[in-house]
């Protein structure tokens, strides 16, 4: 006779392996019942877990695989570490973790770059910087370790030491493309910072192109793919969300182009008393991503379904931000979904940033972002990108004109009335400590992380001036003559 929990622990691998999260975390639950003397299928089930978003039953089980002596206990801290940072918005517990494993792994380098990474989050410069030193310690030139530490250098012209080994660096023979591009992206914004615009250009060029270049089997970007994309969203929604009785508008969304000041408006409502900051959820997006023919499908959607929709949303809500009053998801691709956000919370708050577009495009180029957002890798691209982004807003705030535009560039030059109008806005009384949002100790994930903890400034606005010679293919693209 089969041994069950032999054949139970088949079914769980071959799920896993399948990609069926949900599934295999019941069949790794239903194994350990009969057999919780296994550290690794205690771990493979928190890997589950945290698949199908059940963030503390996720922790629970990495807590056990660890009672139980599971093999590389570092990796199971870790994981830990990335769900309470990422997933639960808790970065004293993440720091914990991270800093068990490293006592159990003192020179892993994961978790020295997770901890470098996690210090700036906190805004906790020296602490970040000592561990990238720890970890170009224990692998001397390392890209990812060299190009963050140069992030957190404030470089004082072309021929500083940062600069000049950031050139070294790239000029190894048989350097793989995806530590180029980590290396060039960095290379590009120390030359910014120092005004050196032209080799600055160059420099974002070639980051790019290695991006390319590191995932040669990766689709390019569609632009006529996306246009149709657009058509879908347009048609699925072509009239406002009906009322729901009783329903409230769920929390604050904050959406728009990246870039265009969605984690500065996060910022500054985090400030205030009643406002947690929900960071950038996954919520919405795996919603759209569940629902079969989205977003075709909603478009006869009934009441039931779409309460079913709102409860999922609220449960993961309450999951990932528990006990909170007034919560933000800032969530910028959300744009593309504000017809499902409003089908669920018809009320919803949407505040909408915006910014000047050639600003926000240069802005995206200059970052080394997921190649999932292929766009992002060519600037006329992006502009077509853009284009289309505006074809939707236009749309979306035909149907609801309620939606209220942020716009950075008038915000960076005079903030209180435009915060004044965020807080009455998202029903908030004014307190005076949300222009001293650059103070707060909340965790910032962000490719601007160091900027939103400074005060207020105007110098990004424009910025594309800098560049102007280079860009007459993007402002051709754009069909604007845009002086700003």
């Amino acid at each position: 006779m089969a041994d069950p929990a032999e054949a139970l622990m088949a079914v769980a691998s071959r799920l896993r392996a399948a990609g069926r999260a949900t599934e295999a975390a019941t069949a790794y639950r239903q194994l350990l019942a009969l057999r919780p003397d296994l550290p690794d299928s205690w771990f493979n089930l928190a890997l589950m877990e945290r698949q199908s978003g059940r963030f503390e039953a996720a922790l629970a089980a990495y807590a056990e695989a660890l009672r139980r002596g599971v093999s590389g206990p570092e990796e199971a801290w870790l994981n830990r570490g990335v769900i309470h940072a990422d997933d639960l918005g808790r970065p004293d517990l993440a720091l914990a973790d991270l800093e068990a494993a490293l006592a159990a792994a003192p020179d892993w380098l994961p978790a020295l770059l997770n901890l470098g990474n996690l210090h700036e989050d906190m805004g906790r410069r020296e602490a970040a910087a000592e561990a990238y030193a720890r970890a170009l310690a224990v692998a001397p030139g390392h890209p990812v370790a060299l190009a963050r530490a140069a992030g957190l250098a404030r470089p004082t012209g072309p021929d500083d030491p940062v600069i000049l080994g950031l050139r070294t660096a790239l000029d190894q023979a048989g350097l793989h493309p995806e530590d180029r591009a980590e290396l060039a992206f960095a290379l590009g914004r120390a030359l910014d910072q120092v005004g050196a615009y032209d080799e600055a250009f160059a420099a974002y060029a070639a980051a790019n192109a290695a991006s390319r270049a590191a995932d040669p089997e990766g689709p390019p970007y569609d632009r006529a793919g996306h246009e149709r994309f657009v058509d879908s969203l347009i048609a699925a929604f072509p009239e406002p969300a009906t009322p729901v009785a009783g329903a409230d508008g769920g929390p604050i969304f904050i959406c728009g182009l990246f870039r265009s000041g969605s984690t500065l408006v996060e910022q500054i409502l985090t400030g205030h008393s009643r406002v947690t900051g929900g960071g950038e959820l996954g919520l919405v997006p795996g919603l759209a991503r569940a629902i079969a023919g989205y977003p075709q499908a909603l478009r006869d959607a009934g009441p039931e379904a779409l309460a079913r929709l709102r409860g999922l949303y609220l449960d993961g809500l309450k999951v990932a931000r528990p006990g909170a009053d007034a919560v933000t998801d800032k969530r910028p691709d959300n744009f593309l979904h504000i017809g499902l956000i409003k089908a669920m919370f018809p009320a919803a708050r949407i505040v909408h940033t915006v910014r000047e577009p050639l600003d926000v495009i240069l802005s995206n180029w200059f970052l080394h972002l997921d190649r999932s957002m292929a766009h992002a890798l060519d600037l006329e691209d992006l502009a077509h990108w853009h284009g289309q982004y505006e074809r939707l807003m236009r749309h979306w705030k035909a149907l609801y004109p309620d939606i209220l535009d942020l716009d950075y560039d008038a915000l960076v030059v005079e903030p209180r009335p435009a915060v004044e109008r965020l807080l009455a806005y998202c029903g908030l009384d004014w307190e005076e400590g949300v222009l001293d949002f650059h103070k707060t100790a909340a965790p910032v994930r962000t490719a601007s992380v160091w900027q939103v903890r400074e005060p207020l400034y105007q110098r990004s606005s424009g910025r594309w001036r800098n560049y102007e010679t280079h860009l007459d293919g993007v402002r051709a693209a754009l069909g604007t003559d845009s002086q700003g």
